[in-house]
């Protein structure tokens, strides 16, 4: 059974082959990275969503809140994880837990790309970061609220995102 241009079962996502969107603070030039979400509403999902996101060494994600719980994975590099006031270390192949709602930042603490898979327990999430976040220079970011009347993949989000 089709719906929406997809197939009841196996919705794919190849990260090799995302389009990243690039943010970061304009006030603080570490705050700096790449993202996608190649699971979520708009994509076909009905209770999670998934991010993926790249992170220069140096560089951080940006401490924010998330409105739903989240499980990181770390698939390559090495990264300095805080969650409220506990800071701790992560390489490939480790995974940490951020409840809802708790203030956390991700740095890279290694010498190549930080690369990590962050998995929502809902299908849209917000994010809400201490400052904004350029180029759309919004505290409160997310799962793009992009619908229409089929689901589209992400590199298609992506383009009605960025204007191609």
């Amino acid at each position: 059974m089709k719906i929406w241009g997809w197939r009841m079962g196996m919705i794919t996502s190849n990260l090799k082959s995302l389009n990243l969107l690039e943010c970061w603070f304009e006030n603080d030039l570490t705050t700096r990275q790449r993202a996608a979400f190649p699971f979520y509403k708009s994509t076909g999902t009905k209770n999670l969503s998934v991010v993926y996101f790249e992170v220069e060494p140096g560089n951080s994600l940006g401490t924010h809140t998330d409105s739903a719980e989240e499980i990181i994975l770390v698939l390559e590099g090495k990264a300095e994880a805080t969650v409220d006031n506990e800071k701790g270390e992560l390489t490939k192949g480790e995974m940490a837990l951020i409840p809802n709602m708790v203030p956390h930042n991700i740095r890279n603490i290694g010498t190549e790309t930080l690369k990590v898979v962050g998995f929502f327990s809902s299908p849209n999430v917000v994010s809400t970061f201490v400052e904004p976040l350029m180029p759309i220079n919004q505290k409160a970011v997310g799962t793009p609220p992009i619908e229409g009347d089929r689901l589209m993949t992400w590199n298609e989000i992506f383009s009605k995102i960025v204007g191609n």
